[in-house]
């Protein structure tokens, strides 16, 4: 993933806020960079232009070997559901799903048929540490637990980027390492090219890069 020249501004009353300024980063697949920075810095906006959710005013966005300059919103979407898979702070499970579900839904909402998907679903609540949980509803399952579903999920439609944005914002310290390493090990075995936000530069110990936002712009240098 690489993203070259990013400008990004959005309307405040009569101005204009310039959110993000001349970023560029590259993620190489099977790494994982953290961007971090104070509040209001300008790293969930990088977020959202590397995840196709905002058009930049200007700059490149590329994905493996599609640039995604000039794609319509449709192109964009499909581009979210096949190459990029996305994390927020919030699990945003559904309650009445059971874990397992959770992830076949997601192979809905992407065009293929759940039936047979099912052992997919289940290699990847594995994978995450879910091994027992494949029938238990969120409601069931700790904080650490329902990330590590929303973890699983995100990767269900073989990403090719995964975007995670302060996965650890409700989790204690503890666990929130337990989360950073997994995603880690997760980006490094599958090939994913892994951009992960975060204020808490605690947990971000194993990661191969760490980028500093201030004030829109990096503060140190390119990514890995």
């Amino acid at each position: 993933m690489t993203l070259t020249d990013i400008e990004l501004t959005y309307p405040d009353g009569d101005s204009v806020v310039r959110a993000v300024r001349g970023v560029s980063l590259h993620v190489e697949p099977g790494t994982t960079v953290a961007l971090t920075g104070p509040s209001g810095c300008g790293k969930s906006s990088v977020l959202a232009v590397a995840g196709a959710l905002i058009r930049p005013d200007s700059g490149t966005v590329r994905i493996g070997d599609q640039c995604l300059d000039g794609l319509d919103a449709e192109a964009l979407a499909r581009v979210r559901r096949e190459r990029i898979g996305l994390i927020f702070q919030n699990d945003n499970l559904v309650p009445g799903l059971t874990a397992e579900e959770q992830l076949l839904l997601a192979a809905h909402v992407a065009g293929r048929r759940p039936s047979r998907h099912r052992a997919q679903a289940r290699e990847l609540l594995s994978a995450v540490g879910l091994d027992g949980a494949f029938g238990r509803r969120p409601g069931q399952l700790s904080g650490g637990m329902r990330q590590r579903v929303n973890i699983a999920r995100a990767l269900m439609n073989g990403p090719q980027v995964l975007l995670i944005d302060e996965p650890t914002s409700a989790l204690d310290s503890t666990r929130g390492t337990q989360i950073v390493e997994l995603l880690t090990e997760l980006a490094r075995d599958r090939g994913i090219a892994s951009l992960l936000v975060t204020h808490d530069l605690q947990t971000v110990t194993g990661v191969d890069g760490v980028l500093e936002m201030k004030d829109g712009a990096l503060l140190a240098g390119v990514g890995v």
